[in-house]
């Protein structure tokens, strides 16, 4: 393992590899630091191709032991170039990174590996998580492939099918009264309490490490390059800070050169903390009480909301909010499309790349990538209403030319 101590993102001091995601001089989030230069003797492009095509492919740039992971064949999903969809939104070099083909049909599969990994590491037994969804089935997932025990958290709003996909895993489900950030909160006091690795607590700087690896992929799968302009969705803002981190190491140990990605937001207007802040031109945000159908996006108060506003700046990047109804036509966009059932996260990175295009900020020219972050069938019911209803007929050829001739009126 290449990773040496935990590193405070502001006063820079140094911590050993501990269950600790707090800078106890200033109380700034930490992050985990490198042998960079180690890493740079071993790891090569050819060597980096040779290896299974999962996230593991990266272990060097990860926080835990690759010979222990916890492995469900995360990572590596599909980038395709989205002709159809950047045809209808004037974009001509288009791309669609699709994590909805996870093990758990998320992003999140990418960082629960090195957190339960790396909890595990740790002497943990079980894993726990504040989640609005996609976080607590892959956290059910991994701890059920470990045989760990599983303890997760969810707002008590939370779509059936997210609930679902957690329970069969049989974890311990708890719903909370309230939104994420309440959530949040009352597994950040349990985190004190119990011996238990939450991933997103006091496991949190490994955790947020494993997104670097959707960045390592894009810069791997476009042919060791960087895209010109990056549309990631921001919940807490770690995913959108963590792809640029990839970005950066991949250069500074020299398998790339300096990247110059302009990086952009999506969030839904109806919590859209980081979106106003942008739009203000402040590098302060205001948390906001979530109210949108984009429950994963649905953080009023996010941890790496500065940072994130900090990198829209320094990359020259803009921040889009987009409303409900736009999510839902975001959504069917992109499926009838490319093929691709998005849940209400996917939505709103649709729906924000269109708006981001019609003002401007993304160039017609640009090589964009847009991630999409989970699988439709987990928010089937942000659709449902709208979806044309089914010909209903009786079995015979009369029957279906009178239902279909019916279409064209």
């Amino acid at each position: 393992m290449y990773a040496k101590n935990l590193r405070c993102r502001e006063c820079k001091r140094l911590f050993e590899l501990a269950a600790i995601h707090v800078c106890e001089f200033c109380f700034a989030p930490l992050e985990v630091a490198y042998d960079e230069e180690a890493i740079k003797k071993k790891v090569t492009r050819k060597v980096i191709e040779s290896r299974e095509p999962t996230l593991w492919r990266y272990h060097e740039f990860l926080p835990c032991e690759v010979e222990t992971a916890i492995d469900i064949k995360a990572g590596y999903t599909p980038l395709f170039h989205a002709k159809n969809l950047g045809k209808a939104l004037g974009l001509k070099n288009l791309y669609i990174k699709n994590d909805t083909q996870n093990p758990t049909w998320s992003f999140k599969d990418r960082v629960v590996a090195v957190a339960s990994s790396r909890a595990r590491e740790l002497g943990y037994t079980t894993l726990a998580c504040a989640s609005t969804g996609n976080l607590a089935n892959s956290v059910s997932a991994h701890a059920a492939a470990a045989g760990m025990e599983a303890v997760v958290f969810i707002p008590d709003d939370l779509e059936s099918g997210k609930i679902l996909g957690s329970s069969i895993y049989g974890p311990t489900l708890v719903k909370v009264e309230g939104n994420y950030d309440a959530v949040n909160r009352l597994c950040a006091e349990l985190a004190g309490t119990y011996n238990w690795g939450f991933v997103n607590v006091n496991v949190r700087p490994y955790y947020s490490e494993g997104s670097k690896t959707l960045g390592f992929e894009v810069v791997e799968q476009l042919g060791w390059r960087v895209p010109d302009h990056c549309v990631v969705p921001i919940a807490s803002g770690s995913l959108f800070v963590k792809i640029m981190k990839g970005f950066e190491e991949f250069a500074r140990t020299g398998l790339i050169e300096q990247p110059t990605t302009r990086m952009s937001g999506a969030q839904a207007q109806g919590c859209s903390p980081v979106a106003t802040a942008w739009q203000e031109e402040s590098l302060t945000f205001r948390p906001q009480k979530p109210d949108t159908i984009a429950k994963s996006l649905a953080i009023g108060n996010p941890a790496d909301g500065y940072y994130s506003l900090v990198q829209l700046q320094k990359t020259n990047g803009a921040c889009a909010s987009v409303t409900d109804p736009e999510i839902i036509e975001g959504i069917k966009l992109l499926a009838e499309t490319e093929g691709v059932f998005a849940e209400t996260a996917g939505g709103v990175t649709v729906a924000s790349v269109k708006q981001l295009a019609e003002k401007n900020h993304i160039h017609p020219d640009e090589l964009v990538v847009a991630f999409i972050t989970g699988a439709g069938a987990k928010t089937a019911e942000a659709v449902t209403d709208s979806l044309n209803p089914a010909l209903e007929i009786k079995a015979n050829q009369e029957s279906f030319a009178q239902a279909y001739q019916s279409l064209a009126k």
